[in-house]
């Protein structure tokens, strides 16, 4: 296993008393030197203050340190909001004595509620002392809201024979659908790689991973994915062999993140890896595999160990595609329960409801009509489901 640390970063997460329970809900991750950073950001059109202003801070290419808290997500909140976020930024730059605009924010909590930035302004000094190479776990912990675990990874690769490490940190388990999916992660390495390409990387692995997998279906205001290099390893990421290298490792860990993710989603007793094949293109399976993962019946269904197929076919006919209800094959696992658009027989449903009782499954659905492809990882509402989201606030 790779550790869960990266040359040039330091990282740490304590409890400010943002949150009611007194768990961590304040973390910092650190570069010893300029970094160069990427970003990629919700699409919702109600965006944080941390949101609105990384997007301009992004711009630069250079970053040194991200403050982040969880309990409160700074949104809606006005001239406020955007008050506290640079508030925020500021008290880690005097802090460190690096520029403000060095420092990126992001937050995760409750929508709407007035931002507590006395709390984190009183706490910064407390945090930057905690500062550590080996607190990559803490800094996980801190961002957690209604996680019940924390999210890490490391991958490591080499140039040239010096090996280079990248280790991310995430947090999200509800308001997760493929608009970036709703959440937080933040990933370090010690590579050096121009920012172009940095940016390219990070939104190929996005696009592949956290757009790849949905809980419930609903987007957040606060979804940032941040990367930092800052080159300490001393392994340059330039030939076209090792940007393909490093794409491969940072494709993996984020798709790793995301697993862990809907995993540790709210309520979810089932993970469903959904593949769509033999579409006309890849955008018409994406339609229908996005049609699929996110239907309340096919999810309910999931959750009953209910073989019930027809919920199945049912959304991929309303997703706006082109396809023959007489040329669809449906797989649970390799249980064939629909050939030719008809079921397979009582047999064939008595096989796919064991598949349906283990906690992880695949269900493949192929089209019959071309070359196109697409995956979603999607998975069951529970009644947790419910009733964590039903008394969220309180």
């Amino acid at each position: 296993m790779v550790p869960l640390t990266c040359k040039g970063f330091t990282a740490c997460g304590m409890a400010a008393g943002i949150k009611k329970n007194g768990n961590r809900d304040l973390g910092l991750l650190v570069s010893d030197r300029p970094a160069r950073a990427a970003a990629v950001f919700t699409k919702n059109l109600v965006q944080a203050a941390p949101v609105q202003l990384d997007r301009e801070r992004i711009k630069s290419g250079t970053a040194r340190a991200v403050i982040v808290n969880a309990g409160n997500a700074n949104c809606a909140n006005g001239r406020h909001g955007r008050v506290a976020a640079r508030a925020m930024s500021a008290a880690v730059a005097r802090a460190l004595n690096v520029p403000e605009d060095h420092v990126l924010v992001a937050s995760t909590g409750v929508i709407g509620a007035p931002f507590p930035i006395e709390m984190v302004e009183s706490a910064v000094p407390d945090l930057v002392e905690k500062l550590d190479p080996g607190g990559i776990p803490d800094l996980a912990r801190a961002i957690m809201t209604t996680d019940t675990r924390p999210k890490t990874g490391a991958r490591q690769g080499a140039v040239d024979g010096v090996a280079y490490r990248i280790v991310a940190v995430a947090k999200g388990a509800g308001m997760i659908r493929p608009d970036m999916a709703t959440m937080l992660c933040f990933i370090c390495t010690d590579a050096a790689i121009p920012v172009s390409d940095l940016q390219t990387a990070l939104k190929r692995s996005v696009d592949l991973s956290f757009n790849r997998i949905t809980i419930d279906g609903d987007s957040s205001t606060n979804d940032t994915v941040i990367i930092m290099a800052n080159g300490a390893s001393g392994a340059g990421i330039e030939a076209e062999t090792d940007k393909a290298a490093f794409q491969k490792l940072l494709e993996d860990l984020c798709m790793d993140l995301a697993r862990q993710m809907v995993k540790d989603g709210e309520g979810v007793t089932k993970v469903v890896d959904l593949t769509v094949r033999g579409a006309r293109s890849d955008p018409d399976a994406r339609a229908i595999a996005d049609t699929i993962a996110h239907s309340p019946l096919v999810k309910t269904a999931f959750f009953g160990e209910d073989a019930n197929w027809g919920r199945i076919i049912a959304a991929a006919g309303r997703a706006g595609v082109f396809l023959d209800p007489e040329r669809l094959d449906l797989y649970f696992d390799d249980v064939q329960m629909v050939k030719n658009g008809m079921g397979c027989g009582p047999d064939a449903e008595e096989k796919a409801t064991k598949v349906l009782r283990k906690p992880e499954f695949s269900v493949t659905l192929d089209l019959n009509l071309g070359e196109g492809a697409a995956t979603m990882l999607t998975c069951d509402f529970s009644l947790d489901y419910v009733k964590i989201n039903a008394d969220y606030r309180s």
